[in-house]
């Protein structure tokens, strides 16, 4: 089994509903996110594919969340804008684009990541 990974960024403000402690005001984060491609076999060039277009596909579902309030996204007007839930958005948008996709890893902080696999 093959595996690639990008990475990118993007930054934005959110506020966690419920929560108690900080994170229930608005704050904001440098958000860093990884994207995991899996393949059992390599193409005709041997790639799992093209870095640039896994990175280009990112970018678009990035541009939409960057310099925002998350909280004001359709997703995540009843749902949080979570570490696990920004992971789990970012997989889902890009599911359909990307043959392969194996994890969406979102940072929030140095330290403290989320993963989704998808089902």
């Amino acid at each position: 089994m093959y595996n690639i990974k990008i990475e990118d960024s993007f930054s934005s403000a959110h506020n966690l509903r419920g929560y108690k402690g900080k994170c229930e005001e608005l704050h904001g984060h440098n958000w860093k996110v990884e994207v995991a491609v899996a393949s059992k076999k390599l193409d005709k060039i041997g790639m799992v594919m093209d870095f640039k277009i896994l990175k280009a596909k990112l970018s678009c579902i990035l541009e939409r969340l960057d310099h925002k309030y998350l909280n004001r996204i359709e997703n995540f007007k009843k749902i949080n804008p979570t570490s696990e839930n920004i992971a789990k958005y970012i997989f889902d948008q890009l599911k359909p684009k990307i043959k392969g996709l194996k994890s969406v890893t979102v940072w929030e902080s140095e330290n403290s990541s989320a993963t989704y696999y998808g089902d």
